[in-house]
């Protein structure tokens, strides 16, 4: 069967809310195929090839962690303008594997470089000559284990015989399936928007369910688009929507050595060229980016390990957004936080204790704390109309907002969450098992 349907079929979450999956289909320029690569030691699908048999410009932001993987140091070392092949595979993060795992790069990017020129002059009028440094790595899973170069070299040219020119749902399925590890649920979302009076599409997959605190970037996400976007523009316009994202989530608080997200724009729409970020034509491609990056910084929440509830810290009225932000996440990190809402207990004190300890200076007599639309406190009391009971009820729901507000200013910043369970450390007890 080869698709990765184990983790999918197991899911306990309750958070069934974005198991919808958008018809995502053809996007011109772009290849896709997806193997087993026996990683796992069973056929599910584990190792998956992006093509773009004409290069693709291309942006990534990767993790801010002192300790990087050897496919993160590949890609910065590679300065080309564009790209013609992504691999991901998943089992080993290629991590702490020292020499062996960057020369492992180096050697399975020589020989797909070859094959794909193979490719190039079967399928192409004017084939092109693709080079190592056009390939470029996602790593995820295991740190420290020996990277399985022999394992993923034997099955590149199968990974190259099942390059599909054309793409469905069922394609993008298997491919958001296959580079999944603890993940319970695949990770899709697309928009559609214009440059000009030119129609663009933006697709994207992600991966993602433990290991995440923002920090640049907090999983393993892949955007994709038809429009035609040099390098520059895409950096800025990546870089500026990750903040209100992928960097506005957190499940365990944990920076991966691996995170990554990625944009690659194919050229093969039509449309006026894009002069800047600030580029009043891009104005409608920017909102639909946004939306994408959210839509799967969300799915990664909602898939968090052992994850019941998707909670949402939104916090407002601060002197600036920095300060929302620490006090948001402080709450959205805190196990004393996240294991009542597991156990639906409305102890507010707890996100009380949450916001203090953030550092930032907060005057408790204007404080105000929201469970959902329900007032819990009120310029720093509890509410006189306050009834435990019916904030016990709301504690049942899946979906769990925490509204804060400081009243010392006019910033915000809302952060994405989950509770803490007993699936979680079953899980992460269990990992390497």
């Amino acid at each position: 069967m080869g698709i990765n349907l184990t983790n999918f079929l197991s899911s306990k979450s309750k958070s069934k809310r974005m198991m919808e999956f958008q018809d995502l289909d053809h996007i011109d320029g772009l290849s896709i195929s997806t193997v087993s690569a026996n990683l796992y030691n069973n056929m599910r699908d584990d190792l998956v090839m992006f093509y773009f048999r004409d290069g693709a410009n291309h942006a990534s932001l990767y993790t801010q962690s002192k300790i990087i993987s050897e496919n993160i140091k590949w890609n910065l070392n590679q300065k080309v303008k564009k790209i013609f092949s992504l691999i991901v595979n998943t089992r080993n993060a290629n991590c702490f594997t020292g020499k062996q795992g960057y020369k492992s790069l180096e050697k399975i990017a020589e020989l797909t470089s070859q094959k794909l020129t193979e490719k190039q002059k079967e399928d192409e009028d004017q084939p092109k000559k693709i080079k190592s440094k056009e390939i470029i790595f996602g790593c995820t899973g295991t740190i420290g284990e020996t990277f399985p170069e022999e394992k993923i070299s034997s099955k590149l040219q199968e990974l190259i015989d099942k390059i599909k020119y054309t793409q469905n749902k069922y394609v993008w399925m298997k491919a958001a399936l296959g580079i999944m590890t603890t993940d319970t649920q695949p990770k899709m979302a697309m928009e559609e928007c214009t440059i000009g009076n030119s129609k663009i599409k933006i697709f994207g997959v992600a991966k993602g369910s433990g290991m995440i605190q923002p920090n640049m970037a907090t999983t393993l996400a892949y955007i994709f688009t038809d429009a035609d976007i040099s390098n520059d523009i895409l950096k800025k316009l990546l870089k500026k929507n990750i903040s209100n994202t992928f960097n506005a989530i957190s499940c365990d608080g944990d920076t991966s050595t691996n995170d990554m997200v990625s944009i690659f724009s194919t050229g093969k729409s039509k449309h006026p060229k894009v002069q800047s970020i600030n580029d009043e034509k891009i104005n409608d491609f920017d909102i639909a980016l946004n939306k994408v990056l959210l839509n799967l910084a969300k799915r990664v929440v909602a898939d968090g390990e052992g994850a019941s509830k998707f909670v949402t810290i939104n916090v407002e009225g601060c002197k600036n957004e920095n300060d929302a932000k620490k006090i948001a996440f402080s709450i959205a990190n805190s196990p004393l936080v996240k294991t009542a809402i597991s156990g639906e207990d409305p102890n507010w004190g707890r996100v009380v204790m949450a916001i203090g300890k953030a550092g930032i200076q907060v005057n408790y007599e204007k404080l105000s704390i929201k469970f959902g639309n329900l007032s819990v406190v009120h310029n720093g009391k509890i509410n006189s109309n306050y009834d435990e009971s019916e904030v016990s009820e709301y504690m049942m729901s899946d979906s769990i907002d925490i509204n804060i507000d400081i009243s010392c200013g006019s910033k915000s910043f809302k952060v994405y969450t989950m509770d803490l369970t007993k699936k979680y450390i079953e899980i992460n007890g269990d990992y390497r098992s």
